[in-house]
C-alpha cells in the first residue's frame, strides 16, 4: 500500500488514537477524545490481586481493547479480531491485509519496538498501533503517540506481536468490516456519559470506580507500618501507573474533559461544558497528587514521608471527581 494513502496524526493515547485514526480513514470523521468518551472506557481500578513487578495494578481506564470494543458496541461497528497461535501465520495473515489495501490494528509491546527511544522501552504489552503498508522488509507504521509515521523491521515487529508475558498480544490484529456513514450523537453521548457515571459511583466492586480511588488512599495510610524501602516503591509504582504508562490517570481525565467539551458543543449542553471544566480540575489534582508523591519518594533520608497527607489529597480528588460523575448524571 502506497505510503501517501494513508494520512498520519498524533494523539495523546495509543488505542484511542488507532480507533479515530481508523475511523477517520474509512470515511468516519471523529475526534481522539469522542472515541475515547463514547467507548465508555474511563474508569479506575486498583487491584491488589493482579501483580505487575510484585506491585498491584492500578488502572484509570478500561482494560486493554475496551476502546475498541466500546466503539464497536456504541456506534454499532463491526470489527475483526484475530490473534494467532502461530507467527508465521500472524505474519502471513497481517501481510495479505496489507495487499488487500486494508490498515490494520495490532496489539504490541513497547519494549521490542525499535523507534521508541531506549528511555521509554518497558514492558508493557497492549501498546496499539496501525499498520498500513510494507516496503521489502519494513512495515510502515502508524503510531499514534508519535509525531511522523514510522518504520519497523519486520522480525522488530513480530517480537513485539508475540511477546510472552501479563496482556500478551498474541499476534492481534484488527480492522473494521462495517463502519455507520454517521454517528447520531443525540443518542449515543447521552447514553456513554451516563453509563460512565453509573460505573464509577455506584459499582458494588470495592476497588473500582471512587470506592477504589478511597481504597487506594487507605493503602497508602497503612503503608506507614510497611518497610520503608517497599512503601518508596509502592509510591514510585502509583505514579508510574499515573503518569508514564500510556496517558495515565491525569491524562485521561484530560481526554475526557474535551470530550464533554465537545459534547456539550455538539448538544447544546450547559452543564457538559461545566462538567467539562470540573473534569479538567481533577485532571489537575491528579498531577498534584502524582507532585506529592514524588517529593515524598524523593525526600532527605532524615525526614519521614507524611503519608496521611498523601491519603488525604487523594481523598480530595476522589471526592472531586464523584462531584463530576453526580454532575453527569444529572445533565439529561
Amino acid at each position: 500500500m502506497a505510503e501517501h494513502c494513508f494520512k498520519h496524526d498524533h494523539f495523546a493515547h495509543c488505542e484511542s488514537g488507532v480507533m479515530a485514526l481508523m475511523l477517520r480513514h474509512y470515511g468516519l470523521p471523529i475526534s481522539e477524545a469522542m472515541a475515547f468518551g463514547l467507548s465508555g472506557a474511563l474508569s479506575f481500578a486498583y487491584l491488589p490481586f493482579v501483580k505487575l513487578g510484585g506491585l498491584p495494578l492500578i488502572a484509570y481506564r478500561g482494560l486493554p481493547k475496551a476502546i475498541i470494543k466500546g466503539l464497536r458496541k456504541n456506534l454499532g461497528l463491526k470489527m475483526r479480531m484475530q490473534t494467532f497461535s502461530s507467527r508465521d501465520q500472524g505474519t502471513r495473515t497481517l501481510d495479505a491485509l496489507l495487499e488487500q489495501g486494508k490498515i490494520v490494528g495490532a496489539q504490541t509491546s513497547v519494549f521490542w519496538l525499535p523507534y521508541f527511544p531506549e528511555e521509554m522501552r518497558f514492558h508493557f504489552n497492549a501498546h496499539n498501533l496501525i499498520i498500513y503498508g510494507r516496503e521489502d522488509n519494513e512495515y510502515l507504521i502508524s503510531d499514534p503517540v508519535f509525531e511522523k509515521p514510522m518504520r519497523c523491521a519486520a522480525e522488530d515487529l513480530r517480537k513485539a506481536r508475540f511477546v510472552k508475558g501479563m496482556m500478551a498480544p498474541k499476534g492481534l490484529l484488527y480492522y473494521p468490516l462495517k463502519i455507520p456513514a454517521s454517528i447520531d450523537y443525540q443518542a449515543v453521548i447521552p447514553a456513554a456519559v451516563k453509563k460512565t457515571a453509573r460505573m464509577m459511583l455506584k459499582t458494588p466492586v470495592p476497588v473500582a470506580g471512587i470506592r477504589g480511588i478511597r481504597a487506594l488512599a487507605g493503602k497508602i495510610a497503612r503503608l506507614a507500618k510497611e518497610e520503608p524501602r517497599y512503601a518508596g516503591l509502592f509510591l514510585g509504582h502509583i505514579v508510574r501507573m499515573q503518569e508514564e504508562i500510556g496517558t495515565g490517570g491525569a491524562g485521561f481525565r484530560f481526554i475526557y474533559a474535551s470530550f464533554l467539551q465537545e459534547a456539550g458543543l455538539r448538544l447544546d449542553n450547559l452543564q457538559l461544558k461545566e462538567a467539562s471544566e470540573m473534569m479538567t480540575a481533577v485532571g489537575d489534582q491528579w498531577r498534584e497528587f502524582a507532585l506529592l508523591a514524588v517529593r515524598a519518594i524523593r525526600r532527605k533520608k532524615e525526614q519521614a514521608i507524611d503519608f496521611s497527607a498523601l491519603r488525604l489529597k487523594l481523598l480530595d480528588v476522589a471526592e472531586a471527581e464523584a462531584d463530576v460523575y453526580r454532575k453527569l448524571g444529572k445533565c439529561f
